[in-house]
């Protein structure tokens, strides 16, 4: 009977493993191979409590990315990113210095004014068919321009509030940081929502053919907007959550973060040309940046290194598996 188990569970894994997504494999496999080469540089590379730093850290770029990728699973893209993310960090600081029923109010403050940019985006590309590159990066300059002529070239108020703080750096559970929680629930929203509710698939139908889509019945329009407004609110949450962990606000707080989530996203196997990917693949993409930038951090990395190192990535991943189907 053991005999009989062991072969059946022998040809149980061959099976998962060939349905794996090969793009997830490497993303785990690069993982692994980062730690150990971290480990390298710093005994504490592999201590649970440097890992579960490590963690909290990813968290930010987690929330942010998984935006990004119900915008990168329609075949478009999010440019104004870096400014939808300072912008929701520096309006929930502002709207703290309204009074105590601001202060309560500042979180969702913050997330709301990305949701109002990522509509701006949403309804560009759906009902006036500009091109995402096009309209996300002019919505990103004019929020740049709007929060430097409202701020005066300075953060509205020197400090984020004691909610933003706790959120981003407490511990509600012990040993589990509250921004790890909040990232495991907007992911596990994002996984009910992808795999399991008509909008995700609609997500998919869209990114694989817009045109197909449309002629089964999909409001196309209405799922575009949608995806922009939820990407620009998660990324103003981000921007919250790093106001929070910083204690402030800062002008180009956000410009850090354009790069990673695109290479995060299409490092996890999601296409750039939209309809394939998982959001597991998203997690390892973004856990595997967040390792390489801290190797890079200890091996004093100048930014323009890393950066030329995420596009290399990009550009990499787009040849292994961001290549259309001939039958596209």
């Amino acid at each position: 009977m053991s005999i009989t188990t062991s072969g059946g569970l022998s040809g149980r894994m061959p099976k998962l493993l060939r349905r794996a997504d090969p793009a997830v494999l490497t993303a785990f496999a690069c993982i692994i191979v980062l730690l150990l080469v971290g480990s390298l540089y710093s005994r504490n590379f592999l201590s649970p409590e440097y890992l579960v730093q490590q963690l909290k850290v990813a968290s930010f770029l987690g929330i942010i990315s998984t935006g990004m990728m119900l915008v990168i699973l329609l075949g478009q893209i999010d440019l104004s990113v870096p400014w939808t993310i300072t912008t929701g960090a520096m309006m929930a600081c502002a709207a703290a210095a309204y009074g105590p029923v601001a202060v309560a109010l500042a979180i969702p403050f913050g997330v709301l004014c990305g949701v109002l940019i990522g509509i701006v985006n949403g309804i560009g590309v759906a009902y006036l068919r500009i091109p995402s590159m096009i309209i996300t990066l002019a919505t990103n300059a004019v929020a740049q321009g709007l929060m430097v002529v409202y701020t005066g070239g300075f953060s509205p108020q020197d400090s984020a509030t004691a909610a933003m703080r706790y959120i981003a750096t407490g511990a509600l559970l012990p040993g589990l940081p509250n921004a790890v929680v909040i990232w495991a629930l907007v992911g596990a929203i994002a996984v009910f929502l992808l795999t399991r509710t008509s909008f995700g698939r609609a997500v998919y139908g869209i990114g694989n053919r817009e045109r197909a889509a449309y002629l089964s019945g999909i409001n196309t329009r209405r799922v575009v907007l949608v995806a922009f407004a939820v990407c620009g609110g998660l990324s103003a949450l981000g921007g919250v959550l790093l106001a929070g962990y910083a204690s402030k606000a800062a002008q180009s707080m956000g410009d850090a973060y354009l790069l990673p989530s695109i290479a995060a996203v299409v490092l996890g196997g999601t296409s750039i040309l939209g309809g394939r990917g998982s959001y597991l693949g998203t997690v390892a993409g973004v856990i595997l940046i967040t390792l390489l930038q801290s190797i890079l951090s200890v091996m004093q990395m100048p930014e323009a290194g890393r950066q030329i190192i995420y596009g290399v990535v990009i550009i990499a991943m787009l040849l292994l598996y961001g290549r259309a189907p001939a039958n596209r």
